[in-house]
């Protein structure tokens, strides 16, 4: 953490005590959380006191270890600044996330990307992990993490939520995921390469018959997508904005998508509000920063001649 958010957490743990008001809660409970955290870390030390003398004089392992931990803090109250519920985030110490790096290049519009798998073991749900799933309205899931993923998906399935499936990439075993899919968007990539179609209208009217989900979303990049709501084939836009900052578009879009579900939009109200949310956010720097808030898009929406 950096120096400014250390004073403003003892000021706000200070502050609560005294005044008790709400504005220093959040960092008040945050400071306890601290303080509780070092408990355990001081008792392995005074138990196991000499091995970690050995330990401490590597001092690459030292300084791995405390970017690992020093990035999950980072990214949960990243996330809860972005009013991301963290409540069942596991931090587990001793394996590493999936991550990447990711390269943007203004003049050639271009992306690289470069990951790292880590070493974390397959994902299994604990209790409170399955009664969130269950008393969701709604799933959203990709093919990452694939028997934790089927896992959820079929708690759904039993339990009521609607299951949203970001199918991008073409994983291993992901067609056992496509029949727990109520609302399917696959990118064309994606949708081209699971049923060897040519076109992507072709290709949503196929996975929709094969796998009978509430509608198929393709989307396609700059040309926008197709819906296929089982009567008929529909094209939204993709709209014009000078971009910034292209990385995380997909991503957005899609919990764009199941915002606009859950608001009650119907599907091509949800591609029109999730097309608009994706371009905005382009615009800015950064892929959390510059998601852009409802008034923004339903006035970039009225710019381009649409209304929610």
């Amino acid at each position: 953490m950096y120096r400014k958010e250390i004073i403003k957490i003892i000021s706000h743990f200070f502050g609560y005590l005294k005044t008790k008001k709400n504005e220093y809660k959040e960092n008040y409970k945050y400071a306890w959380l601290i303080v509780i955290g070092t408990i355990p870390a001081g008792l392995f030390g005074i138990i196991f006191k000499d091995k970690i003398d050995l330990l401490s004089n590597n001092v690459k392992l030292v300084g791995i270890a405390l970017l690992i931990t020093a990035l999950a803090l980072f990214l949960i109250k990243d996330f809860k600044k972005y009013g991301v519920k963290t409540d069942n985030i596991e931090v587990l110490s001793g394996y590493r996330s999936f991550t990447s790096v990711i390269w943007l290049s203004a003049k050639a519009s271009s992306r690289t990307c470069v990951f790292d798998k880590g070493n974390l073991p397959p994902l299994k749900l604990n209790d409170e992990q399955k009664k969130a799933i269950i008393g969701a309205d709604l799933l959203m899931i990709d093919g990452n993490e694939m028997s934790g993923a089927l896992e959820a998906v079929k708690i759904a399935r039993e339990n009521g939520p609607k299951v949203l499936y970001d199918a991008g990439g073409l994983y291993d075993n992901v067609e056992s995921l496509l029949p727990y899919a109520d609302i399917l968007i696959p990118s064309e990539e994606f949708a081209l390469g699971i049923t060897g179609e040519k076109r992507a209208e072709n290709a949503a009217k196929r996975l929709y018959e094969k796998y009978n989900p509430d509608v198929v979303v393709v989307t396609e990049g700059k040309n926008g997508g197709t819906l296929y709501d089982g009567t008929r084939l529909t094209a939204y836009p993709a709209f014009s904005v000078k971009v910034a900052d292209s990385n995380g578009a997909g991503d957005v879009f899609h919990g764009a998508f199941a915002a606009g579900y859950l608001k009650g939009y119907d599907f091509l109200k949800c591609c029109y509000f999730a097309s608009a949310v994706s371009a905005v956010k382009c615009t800015g720097v950064g892929a959390r920063e510059s998601v852009p808030d409802f008034e923004t898009v339903k006035k970039f929406l009225e710019e381009n001649g649409y209304e929610l």
